[in-house]
């Protein structure tokens, strides 16, 4: 595990990299790493795909896929709801009773749609802002250093 490390630390700071691809790469990796059901394999795919920092999209998906779920499911549930012009509240209690009862069949009824298409709406909204926060404050210091 410390030949990982190494190599993280010597592609994340010994790189010969632009900014712009550094903090794209973290603000990728941030947005994948918020939302649930992707992580750090979908990060660097993303980052190979679109030619980004592998490194930073990997450190920024490991940096929220875990500890910044909880915090997000709530906000992402509010977000959502008020993009969709409903009850947060209403939302969140129909999406715990959905969790709860969960089973695959669900997915295929119509009112599944108006529970989990308010949280989706709002996990993409808020993984979107979060990343292009993380990108342009990572830019904006590595310009400043370089």
């Amino acid at each position: 595990m410390s030949g990982f490390l190494k190599k993280l630390y010597i592609e994340l700071f010994k790189i010969n990299d632009t900014p712009q691809r550094i903090a794209a790469g973290l603000g990728v990796g941030v947005f994948l790493g918020i939302l649930p059901g992707t992580g750090p394999l979908a990060a660097l795919f993303l980052a190979w795909l679109l030619r980004l920092n592998r490194a930073s999209a990997l450190l920024g998906s490991l940096f929220t896929n875990t500890w910044l779920s909880i915090v997000t499911l709530l906000l992402s549930v509010k977000v959502g709801a008020a993009i969709m012009g409903l009850n947060w509240k209403e939302v969140r209690e129909a999406w715990m009773l959905f969790l709860k009862d969960f089973h695959w069949l669900d997915l295929l009824r119509l009112s599944a749609l108006n529970i989990i298409l308010p949280v989706v709406v709002g996990y993409l909204t808020v993984a979107f802002c979060l990343g292009l926060a993380v990108y342009l404050i990572t830019w904006i210091i590595l310009k400043a250093i370089t």
